[in-house]
């Protein structure tokens, strides 16, 4: 009886393993396994042997774990033959009821729980159990070898195809996933590596939109086509920029741009240097931006709304910051103010994004497509340009207005409030 038990249990636990470990080598990162096969130890020998030849690895986990099931079965139904009343039921009645708590006992023990948990752990899986596994794949390896040949003659004969045997593709998937897995591994106190940050930023590129990265609308510099010449060299002068854009009669009609080296032709008027601008819309994505401006050879567009009113204005400069981060050089403007004053307690400029915040200071403040910044997160809720000194409280943050503009939120004082 003792021995029967003994017996169970092992096939069980056996069944759980080849099964976990089947969907743990399918369900593991692919470049994770490539990272692993080239450290040196016998873990990364074992799972270079395993990648080497996927279909074989499966056969043996298949083969090892119908065996278990057999065993499993064999003695499972002796067991229950001795433990359950059925002294005066007939044959099918006993086959049924064996079944059927053979079935859930193995379905749950060695299925479901085993595949759900091998398959969310799975990379961490195929390291830890890596050695146990090469153990019965040497065992089973004759054995699992020719159920591969002759699955191969078959494929071969009736599908003109063969088993994989590589394990080696790897895509944008499992990239993101590793890159994922370091970010959060990474140590709090320790500064991210920048190889890190820029895969993670090439990864995200593709679904940032224009909107995100462009200068507001209230930032453009810009000048009247009908101004001087001697106006244009003050404004360059004054800013520092190699480009000022030109508009007629307000920034909705912008008319190109003047670069600072046309002020070498001596010009007479603005008109005669002026230059044609691209005009891409808010909702573009900033690969396809890119792309544009590198095919017209232009550094800057201007970015328009829905109803085709100028929004801002994104450059190649802007652009690739998102991929490499901040690129500053002697004519950005100062820093945006951010000062922790206590452990709840800020000061901001209403211009920080809320991306950064999040991850500076862990505001959790939600995210939503109808606002990039702090003080767009305001405004949606607010629906209106507070005054200054005005206290606000939305969900558990209460905002005080410190600076305001005619048309925007200029400074906050931001205080996380103990959660009800």
């Amino acid at each position: 009886m003792e021995l029967e038990i003994a017996i169970i249990l092992i096939s069980i636990i056996l069944s759980a393993f080849f099964s976990g470990m089947e969907i743990a080598f399918v369900s593991a990162n692919k470049l994770q396994i490539e990272l692993e096969k080239k450290k040196e130890g016998v873990i990364g020998y074992v799972i270079s042997v395993f990648s080497k030849s996927p279909s074989k690895f499966i056969t043996t986990m298949l083969v090892g774990n119908n065996i278990a099931l057999v065993v499993y079965s064999y003695f499972m139904g002796g067991f229950l033959m001795q433990l359950l009343p059925i002294e005066n039921w007939n044959s099918f009645s006993v086959l049924l009821v064996q079944t059927a708590i053979s079935t859930i006992i193995i379905l749950v023990t060695a299925e479901f729980l085993p595949k759900a948990i091998f398959r969310i752990y799975a990379g961490e899986v195929l390291r830890i159990f890596s050695i146990p596994a090469y153990f019965f794949y040497i065992l089973l390896y004759a054995f699992s070898g020719v159920i591969n040949k002759i699955s191969d003659f078959f494929l071969r004969i009736f599908f003109k195809t063969t088993s994989d045997d590589e394990y080696t593709v790897f895509g944008r998937e499992e990239l993101g996933y590793y890159i994922n897995e370091q970010l959060e591994t990474q140590q709090e106190d320790v500064e991210i590596d920048s190889e890190i940050q820029i895969f993670q930023n090439a990864l995200d590129f593709q679904s940032v939109k224009v909107r995100e990265i462009m200068v507001p609308r209230t930032d453009i510099c810009a000048l009247e086509i009908h101004e001087s010449v001697e106006q244009l060299k003050e404004k360059f002068v004054k800013t520092g920029y190699s480009k000022i854009l030109i508009y007629k009669n307000s920034l909705d009609e912008i008319l190109g741009y003047v670069n600072a080296f046309e002020l070498f032709k001596k010009p007479t008027t603005i008109k005669s240097i002026l230059l044609p601008v691209e005009v891409v819309p808010e909702s573009m994505m900033i690969n396809d931006v890119l792309n544009l401006l590198m095919k017209k050879r232009k550094s800057i567009a201007v970015v328009i709304d829905e109803y085709g009113g100028t929004s801002g204005i994104v450059t190649v400069e802007d652009v690739v910051e998102e991929l490499f981060g901040e690129i500053e050089d002697e004519h950005d403007s100062k820093e945006l103010l951010h000062l922790k004053i206590s452990e709840d307690e800020y000061t901001f400029s209403a211009r920080l994004e809320i991306d950064f915040l999040n991850e500076e200071y862990d505001l959790k403040i939600p995210k939503d497509e109808s606002y990039e910044t702090l003080g767009g997160f305001i405004i949606s809720h607010t629906e209106s340009i507070p005054e200054k000194d005005e206290i606000i409280e939305i969900d558990n943050y209460k905002i005080k207005i410190l600076k305001v503009g005619s048309s925007k939120i200029e400074e906050v004082y931001f205080k996380v409030l103990e959660s009800e």
